[in-house]
């Protein structure tokens, strides 16, 4: 958390929180209702502030208000930025990959040391080149092999990601 917000909470201690008003997309885009946040700053500074709170819902500390954060999937979205180079929406290098999940929308969900993350869709074929097993079998065991390991791939119902990985998508 940047120091600013820090102070701010300390001399602001009672401001209201906020919800309905920022999105987190399935690319990893922050967005209002007039569309996705373009501004390099204010994505960064959102990025720097981006956490949860015990009970699930994940938020942006925005100086002393609370900004709750509306998922389109799940708190966090990864990016292939090489061939062996995955970072969070928020930037943050990925080291450990730990299991990964297939939706019945053919959407990949990886879990790492950042918790659970959904593939940003354009990165899923270049991604997914590793992947070892029949996609077609619902129940032939699949994996996906980086950097050097073997990840066990299973499969999940996209209504039951949010309850599983104990966050909330909609916060109110």
């Amino acid at each position: 958390m940047d120091e600013s917000v820090r102070l701010a909470i300390a001399k602001w201690p009672n401001v209201p929180s906020c919800c309905g008003w920022l999105r987190l997309s399935r690319r990893g885009e922050w967005r209002v209702p007039e569309g996705p946040i373009r501004h390099a700053g204010l994505r960064a500074f959102i990025s720097r502030n981006y956490m949860a709170e015990p009970d699930g819902r994940w938020y942006f500390q925005n100086g002393p208000q609370q900004v709750f954060v509306s998922l389109d999937y799940t708190p966090t979205i990864l990016h292939l930025v090489s061939p062996d180079r995955l970072e969070t929406h928020t930037e943050r290098p990925v080291e450990t990959l730990s299991e990964a999940w297939l939706d019945e929308e053919g959407s990949l969900l990886i879990d790492s040391e950042h918790g659970i993350a959904l593939l940003d869709d354009r990165d899923l074929a270049t991604f997914c080149a590793g992947l070892d097993g029949d996609l077609e079998s619902p129940d032939g065991p699949l994996a996906l092999s980086w950097a050097g390991r073997s990840i066990p791939v299973g499969r999940i119902q996209r209504a039951e990601v949010a309850a599983r990985f104990a966050f909330i998508s909609e916060p109110a």
